[in-house]
C-alpha cells in the first residue's frame, strides 16, 4: 500500500507540474489503444504487439525517473512520446515509411538526438555525483554523448542487417542509383570501373523497370548513420551550452535530465 500511495502521489505531482505533457500522453495513449483494438479485431497480431511496445515506451521516462532518481524535462519527454508514436504507429502501422520518403530519415535524426541525450545524462549525472572523484569538461561530456549516440546507431544497423540476412526481410531499404564504381568490374581487379548513366537493371533475365542499378542497403545504412550523427551533433550543442553556462541556458536546460540531488539547485538556476 505504501508503494501504491507513493506512486499515486508521484503521478499527481507530475500532472500538476506538466499538465500539457500529461494531456498529450493521454491523447497518444488513447489513439494507440484504439489502434490496438482495431488490429486485434482484424487479426493483425504483429501490429497489435507493436502497439503494446509503444504503450511500454510511453512509460519508459517515468520508469527511468523512478529507477535512477532523475527528473526528465517535459520538453524531452514530449520528444520521446512523439518519437515512439511516429516510429511505430504512424511509420509501421500507418505506412508513413512508404508514403513519405523522408519519414525514416527524420526519425533516425531524432533517434541520434535522443541517444545523445541519454549518453549525456548518464555521464553528466555521474560527473556531478559527490562519490565519484573526477570532473569532466563540458567538451568531453558532449564528446561522450556523441560517441554513445553513434554506438547506438551502429548497433541498430547491425540489427537491421541481421534481420535481413537471417530472416529474409528488407529493413535496410533498397535504393536505385544511376552510377557507381567497382573494382570487381574494372578488369585487372586493381582500378575501379566507373559506370555512369545506368538506366536499367536486369535480374535473372527480368527487367524490373527500376530505372537504374539496385543498391541493396548500403546507401540506406550510410544515410541512417550520417543523420544519426547529425542528430547527436545538434544535441551536443545544447549539452555543451548547458554545462558551459552552469544550467542558465533555459533552452538547453529543458532538454537535460537532472539527478534528484541536484533538483533544487537546477531549479534555482532556472
Amino acid at each position: 500500500m505504501g508503494k501504491l500511495r507513493d506512486f499515486h502521489k508521484s503521478l499527481n505531482d507530475r500532472i500538476k507540474e506538466n499538465p500539457g505533457v500529461w494531456k498529450l500522453a493521454v491523447v497518444l495513449r488513447t489513439i494507440v489503444v484504439l489502434v490496438a483494438i482495431r488490429c486485434a479485431w482484424a487479426g493483425r497480431w504483429e501490429q497489435f504487439m507493436l502497439c503494446l511496445v509503444v504503450l511500454f515506451l510511453f512509460i519508459v521516462p517515468s520508469l527511468l525517473e523512478r529507477k535512477f532518481k532523475m527528473e526528465i524535462p517535459s520538453t524531452l519527454e514530449v520528444i520521446v512520446l512523439l518519437f515512439a508514436f511516429a516510429a511505430e504507429i504512424l511509420g509501421e502501422i500507418g505506412g508513413y515509411y512508404q508514403a513519405i520518403p523522408w519519414w525514416d530519415t527524420m526519425l533516425h535524426t531524432l533517434c541520434g538526438f535522443l541517444a545523445a541525450a541519454v549518453g549525456f545524462a548518464l555521464v553528466d549525472i555521474l560527473n556531478r555525483t559527490p562519490s565519484v572523484k573526477f570532473d569532466l569538461s563540458p567538451a568531453y561530456c558532449t564528446f561522450v554523448a556523441i560517441c554513445f549516440a553513434m554506438t547506438v546507431g551502429t548497433v541498430w544497423e547491425f540489427f537491421e542487417f541481421s534481420v535481413d540476412y537471417f530472416f529474409g526481410q528488407d529493413m535496410q531499404k533498397d535504393v536505385v542509383v544511376n552510377s557507381f564504381a567497382s573494382v570487381m568490374l574494372g578488369g585487372d581487379g586493381t582500378r575501379p570501373l566507373f559506370l555512369n548513366d545506368i538506366t536499367a537493371s536486369t535480374i535473372n533475365g527480368i527487367d524490373y523497370g527500376l530505372g537504374g542499378y539496385l543498391d541493396i542497403g548500403l546507401y540506406d545504412t550510410m544515410q541512417d548513420m550520417f543523420v544519426n550523427a547529425v542528430g547527436a551533433l545538434v544535441f551536443s550543442i545544447f549539452g555543451y551550452r548547458y554545462l558551459a553556462t552552469h544550467g542558465e541556458d533555459k533552452l538547453a536546460a529543458s532538454l537535460i535530465p537532472i539527478a534528484d540531488d541536484g533538483l533544487e539547485e537546477e531549479r534555482a538556476l532556472s
